[in-house]
C-alpha cells in the first residue's frame, strides 16, 4: 500500500475505538486489494478473492442489523471505511457503499425476509434503484416486469432489489404525489443480465443491466418508496432509526472524499518528483502549485466536515430530523460532490502530461470521480431542491 501518511497534513478529529478497529481492518485488506486492481479495470467487476475477503471481513454487512447477521456500526465508522476504501479502489469502495444503503431496507422489510435475505444468505443484496419495471398487483404479491441498470456488485449477489411503477392493467397508477414506486427483491437466478458496463470510471463494479420478463414477488419481499421516506417503523432489531432516502447519501458521498483524498497524496508525490522539462525546479517549489494545491487541500477537508457534521446531526436526531435536515443532508452531498470534483480536476491538471497515461493514479482518480458524482445522492440538482424549500418551505424530492 501507497504511504502517503508522512506528508504535511491538516489537523485530524481523535479516531474513535470502533472506527479505528474498521480501518484496521481496511489496512489489513489493502495489499489483496492493490493487487486485484488492475484485474478488475479489465474484467469489469471486483475479483472473487477481494470480494469473499470483504465478506470475511464484515464489510458486506456493515450497514445490517446485528438480528440479521450484520455489523450494525456507527455511521461515521461506515463513512471511514468507505473513504478508507475508496483511496484503494474506488470501485470496491462504492460496491461496498451500494450494499450498505440496500442494506438499509433489512429494517422495513418484514423480520423474516431480512433474515432470509441477509442472515441466511452473504452474497451481495443489491440492484436497481431507478423505476425501470412494472409491478401488477396480484392476490398475495405483485407480477414483477422490467429491465435494470447499473447493478454494481452484482457478480456477487444473491438477491437483487428491482425498483417499478406499481401498475394496473400494466400502465402506470398516479397518485396525488406522484407514481407508485415499490422495491423488491428476487433472486439472481430469477434475472437474465446484459454485459453493459463499459464505462468511464468505476469499471470494477460490474454494474450490468438485468432484465425480468415475469416474475411473481411476494408481498413479504416488497417495501413501499412512500414508507422509506419515514424512520424504520420501532422494533428490537431495528439497526438504525435515520429514513432510508436521509441515510443514502452517507453510502456515496465519501466514495467521492476518499477518491480526491487518494489524487491530492497522489499529486503530492508527484510533485516531489516531477521537474518540467523546461524548469530547474520540481512542481513542489512553484509557487502557482503551492496555492492551487492548497485552495484543493482546504475544500476536500472542509466538505468532509461538512458532511460529517450532517451525519452527526442526523444521528442525535434519531429519525425526527424533519425536512430542514433533510436539506441539510442534500446540500452537504451536492457540495462535497462540486469539490471533491474540483480538486481532482485541479490535480490531474497541474500534474500535466503525467496524469494522462493509464498508469497514473490521477488518470484513474478523474475517471472515477467523474463516475461516482453521476449518482442522484450527489446531483447539483439537490442545490435546487434545498433552494425551493429555503424559498418556498417546500421540500420536494426529485426522487
Amino acid at each position: 500500500m501507497s504511504d502517503h501518511r508522512q506528508r504535511p497534513r491538516l489537523p485530524e478529529p481523535p479516531v474513535p475505538p470502533e472506527q479505528a478497529d474498521w480501518l484496521a481492518r481496511v489496512e489489513k485488506l489493502a495489499p489483496l486489494i492493490e493487487r486485484h486492481r488492475e484485474e478488475a479495470e479489465h474484467t469489469r467487476q471486483m475479483p472473487r478473492p477481494v470480494f469473499e475477503a470483504l465478506r470475511d471481513e464484515g464489510f458486506t454487512r456493515m450497514w445490517v442489523s446485528r438480528t440479521f447477521g450484520g455489523q450494525q456500526v456507527a455511521l461515521d465508522t461506515g463513512m471511514a471505511v468507505l473513504e478508507a476504501l475508496a483511496r484503494l479502489d474506488a470501485s470496491v469502495s462504492w460496491q461496498t457503499g451500494v450494499q450498505g444503503a440496500i442494506g438499509r431496507l433489512s429494517d422495513y422489510l418484514p423480520e423474516e425476509s431480512s433474515r432470509r435475505l441477509f442472515l441466511d444468505s452473504d452474497g451481495f443484496v443489491v440492484g436497481g434503484v431507478k423505476p425501470s419495471g412494472l409491478a401488477e398487483p396480484v392476490d398475495g404479491g405483485y407480477l414483477l416486469r422490467g429491465e435494470w441498470a447499473m447493478a454494481s456488485g452484482s457478480a456477487h449477489a444473491d438477491w437483487l432489489v428491482c425498483t417499478a411503477l406499481v401498475s394496473k392493467d400494466w400502465e402506470p397508477v398516479m397518485t396525488p404525489a406522484g407514481p407508485d414506486i415499490i422495491m423488491l427483491f428476487v433472486p439472481t437466478s430469477a434475472v437474465q443480465y446484459r454485459d453493459t458496463w463499459f464505462t468511464v470510471g468505476l469499471r470494477g463494479t460490474g454494474s450490468n443491466h438485468f432484465r425480468i420478463d415475469e416474475r411473481f414477488v411476494p408481498d413479504e419481499l416488497a417495501v413501499r418508496k412512500a414508507r422509506m421516506a419515514k424512520a424504520p417503523p420501532a422494533r428490537a432489531s431495528r439497526g438504525y432509526p435515520i429514513g432510508y432516502f436521509d441515510f443514502g447519501p452517507f453510502s456515496t458521498a465519501p466514495v467521492a472524499l476518499g477518491i480526491a483524498r487518494d489524487a491530492l497524496d497522489t499529486f503530492h508525490e508527484t510533485a516531489h518528483a516531477k521537474t518540467p522539462a523546461s524548469g530547474t525546479q520540481t512542481l513542489a517549489a512553484n509557487h502557482v502549485v503551492q496555492e492551487r494545491f492548497a485552495r484543493a487541500e482546504i475544500a476536500v477537508y472542509s466538505t468532509r466536515l461538512l458532511l460529517h457534521e450532517a451525519a452527526r446531526q442526523i444521528v442525535a436526531a434519531a429519525g425526527e430530523g424533519g425536512d430542514e435536515l433533510s436539506a441539510l443532508i442534500r446540500l452537504a452531498s451536492a457540495s462535497l460532490a462540486e469539490s471533491t470534483t474540483a480538486a481532482v480536476e485541479a490535480t490531474y491538471t497541474l500534474a500535466g502530461t503525467t496524469s494522462l497515461y493509464a498508469t497514473s493514479r490521477l488518470e484513474r482518480c478523474f475517471r472515477d470521480m467523474h463516475s461516482v458524482t453521476k449518482h442522484i445522492a450527489l446531483s447539483y440538482t439537490h442545490f435546487e431542491t434545498v433552494g425551493d424549500y429555503l424559498m418556498n418551505d417546500d421540500l420536494v424530492m426529485r426522487r
